[in-house]
């Protein structure tokens, strides 16, 4: 999984979650840096992206829209998951229309990660 979050205390807190989960975890700590990694990466390298919104350089909405763009195999159908403190609907809407797949409210609760993680897993 990528894991996209330019707060060190939320990435660690993220990662632990999904770690304790045995899954991999790669982090990038804006979204001009995850989008650099997930272009770089093979087929198949990610099964999703863990998302921030709000963040320096490149917001994950952005970054999430050069994803989508890219000519990256996995670009188009990858699960890209938002990760935001900020659950208004119009954030919603706005996660959707950058082509996030899901949307989660920080702080992150583990076993809410959990159901959102098995639906888009077994959806792609």
């Amino acid at each position: 999984m990528l894991l996209v979050e330019d707060n060190d205390l939320n990435a660690e807190i993220a990662a632990a979650l999904l770690e304790n989960q045995d899954i991999l975890v790669e982090r990038a700590a804006d979204g001009e840096k995850a989008v650099k990694q997930f272009l770089a990466s093979p087929a198949g390298w990610y099964q999703a992206v863990l998302m921030d919104i709000r963040m320096p350089v490149m917001d994950g909405l952005e970054a999430t829209r050069q994803i989508r763009a890219s000519e990256h195999p996995d670009g188009a159908a990858v699960p890209i998951i938002a990760m935001t403190a900020n659950s208004f609907k119009e954030d919603q809407i706005a996660a959707a229309k950058a082509g996030m797949t899901e949307f989660l409210s920080k702080p992150v609760d583990a076993e809410v990660l959990t159901k959102v993680l098995r639906k888009v897993m077994a959806e792609s």
